[in-house]
């Protein structure tokens, strides 16, 4: 084949979408910064991570006339360089490392710091979500709760373990040795009492074993060794439970500097079905009047969703979904939506990405918490698990109860509460209308049987 060849071709040079950006390489000890050449006359310049090198990182930056900077969702080490750079004005993009692919060669901080501002200069790079600074602190907060309350379930095992060595089996006689039996019962075995008939008498009236049932299972073998064990425990588990009522405390003061949407008084019943669904790991405080006021929707009364699970949801994405400007790409975000490799108009591969989504695993927990309910989601997940397995059914449930708070939350309607039958129903219609287009397609027609 003959090859042409056209000198004069002017070929069209990518154009720069940001032309004042500067690309940031974050470690632990050092931050090397990259502005373009005609900005300043060491482009490259190196700084320390204590705090007044971060403060003379952004006045160098403004000197040099930068008014967007990208940087690497490096670990926590992003965090003080983002908020100090946002606190200065500047437009500041975190990106997700995968989405940076280095040029092949040696590699150093100042080629990733140049790389990085050359995909920043021509819109390269997108920018990962980060919610506003009042949600942050909401999430740092609730965060933290999170991972007391996983600390202080250690100790519960230690307490479990410490019985069973003295041969205690208040375990097989209560389903929770930290609920009000349990600790009266504990507590009374550190500070000495041995007779099992005195223990039992501390049950509480709503616990279903008997006195003579649980004066059997307490008696056992007080070494003082496991005793001991199991103060330490108690204490420990006393310690953390002290740390997340002050998390709460805290939670709801960030709770009541939120600006709000919606009065308190507006705030609906709830419903039968969840008044009593109050989780023993919830926050003390009234949460659902909390979250109606900053996203004036009842978020909880959503099928499958609690306090808990619409709190690490909101900490997460806020209150504002315009960052998403539709429902897909909010799926997407979630990592519910499946990934589609495509070549040649032909899908090769679908999955959904891993990746460590805290508001898409609330979803996914919301969608095996109605597997078994006769609701539509419900009704729904069974009917998908029969034909695609119960993995997937679980996400694609968790994707519809997703659809339904972002609808929520974009045009703040209420949630409508609808019964299986009529979820059947419209799914039978639509099944019918199906088959019927079918039919048609295929030059025939429907008939009604015949009773």
């Amino acid at each position: 084949m003959k090859q042409t060849r056209n000198e004069s071709l002017d070929w069209a040079e990518l154009p720069r979408i940001n032309p004042h950006a500067a690309g940031l390489d974050i470690s632990a000890t050092e931050i090397v910064a990259c502005v373009r050449p005609e900005m300043s006359v060491t482009p490259i310049r190196a700084f320390s991570t204590y705090t007044p090198d971060l403060e003379a990182l952004a006045d160098w930056l403004q000197a040099c006339r930068v008014t967007t900077v990208a940087m690497e969702a490096t670990g926590v080490y992003w965090i003080p360089v983002y908020e100090i750079l946002e606190g200065r004005g500047f437009n500041v993009y975190l990106v997700n490392a995968r989405h940076i692919k280095n040029v092949p060669g040696r590699k150093s901080d100042i080629c990733d710091s140049q790389w990085v501002q050359t995909l920043h200069t021509y819109g390269l790079l997108t920018n990962s979500f980060v919610p506003p600074a009042e949600i942050r602190a909401l999430r740092a907060y609730w965060r933290q709760r999170a991972n007391l309350i996983e600390h202080r379930a250690a100790h519960v095992q230690h307490m479990q373990k410490a019985l069973q060595q003295m041969n205690l089996h208040l375990t097989e006689v209560l389903s929770d040795i930290t609920g009000v039996t349990g600790l009266q019962i504990m507590r009374a075995i550190v500070v000495g009492e041995r007779d099992a008939h005195t223990l039992a008498q501390l049950r509480d009236r709503r616990c279903r074993r008997s006195p003579a049932e649980i004066a059997k299972a307490l008696t056992g073998n007080y070494r003082p060794e496991h005793v001991f064990a199991l103060k330490q425990a108690l204490a420990l588990y006393d310690f953390y439970t002290m740390q997340i009522a002050d998390c709460d405390a805290e939670m709801e003061r960030q709770y009541a500097a939120l600006q709000p949407i919606a009065e308190e008084e507006d705030l609906p019943p709830q419903t039968p079905s969840k008044r009593n669904s109050h989780s023993k790991n919830a926050p003390q405080f009234d949460a659902r009047l909390h979250l109606f006021r900053i996203t004036g929707v009842d978020l909880v009364a959503v099928t499958g969703l609690d306090e808990s699970s619409v709190q690490t949801i909101i900490s997460e994405i806020g209150t504002d979904v315009s960052r998403w400007p539709t429902i897909k790409h909010f799926s997407s975000w979630l990592t519910l939506a499946p990934h589609n490799d495509i070549s040649g108009g032909k899908v090769l591969r679908s999955r959904t990405l891993k990746a460590r989504n805290r508001a898409g695993q609330a979803f996914r927990l919301a969608a095996q918490a109605v597997m078994r309910t006769q609701t539509p989601f419900g009704a729904f997940y069974r009917r998908l698990a029969a034909r695609i397995g119960k993995e997937q059914a679980i996400v694609a449930t968790a994707h519809k109860i997703a659809r339904v708070v972002y609808a929520m939350l974009k045009h703040h309607q209420p949630f409508e509460h609808t019964s299986q039958e009529a979820y059947e129903r419209q799914h039978q219609q639509r099944e019918l209308k199906r088959l019927k287009r079918k039919a048609a397609d295929l030059g025939f027609q429907l008939v009604p049987q015949s009773t």
